[in-house]
């Protein structure tokens, strides 16, 4: 998916070896073309598992999960896409998504992600945006092994609002990735160092 689809998309709404990656890899990687979907009642499913301090608004997860459903738009009876979010306290539908667009699955992970962090940080959700968009599409580590592919991104080491970000100028994101036409495996953001620190996990089944 070219990059202008996914940014619309985003405001929408083994031993691994390292390899050096050209400009822009690996985010080509992370938003790599996985429509049309095709689900036919097969639903896909990730958990998800959200922690961090305490803070008004920010909501942590212990065994939460997400759900990739394939539905029928009642307006026009075409197949369409739907998220089903489930924490531990509440069940929720999220979509619809059209069939030929992009990760609905990664939309929500960052979407999830700068939110959770302008509740935790007091920061702007915008700026915030902005920041993890830049580096994911221009920046950013891809490690090959196997049958795999990790892709991390730093979107705040060198950030000149770092000292006020609470921790979060040390957070990654990490993705699991296989084929370039199949699901992420696993989205990964987690600061490091400051106690208690931010983890956002989701684990495909």
């Amino acid at each position: 998916m070219n990059r202008a689809i996914a940014a619309a998309l985003w405001l929408g709404l083994s031993v691994l070896t390292a390899s050096p990656a050209l400009p822009g890899e690996p985010g080509d990687a992370v938003f790599a073309e996985r429509g049309p979907w095709s689900l036919e009642g097969k639903d896909l499913n990730w958990t998800v598992h959200v922690e961090g301090p305490d803070a008004p608004g920010f909501l942590p997860v212990d065994a939460g999960s997400l759900t990739l459903t394939q539905v029928t738009d009642p307006s026009d009876r075409q197949p369409v896409l739907q998220l089903v979010q489930k924490t531990d306290t509440r069940t929720r539908q999220i979509g619809p998504f059209p069939i030929s667009g992009g990760d609905p699955v990664l939309t929500f992970f960052l979407e999830q992600t700068t939110r959770d962090m302008a509740r935790l940080t007091g920061g702007s959700p915008f700026y915030i945006r902005n920041r993890i968009k830049e580096a994911i599409f221009g920046g950013g580590q891809i490690d090959r092994g196997g049958e795999e592919s990790v892709a991390s991104f730093q979107p705040f080491a060198d950030d000149p609002n770092a000292a006020r970000m609470g921790g979060f100028q040390t957070l990654t994101l990490t993705f699991v990735l296989g084929d370039p036409a199949q699901p992420i495996r696993e989205l990964r953001a987690q600061t490091q160092g400051a106690e208690p620190g931010y983890v956002n996990r989701m684990v495909l089944q």
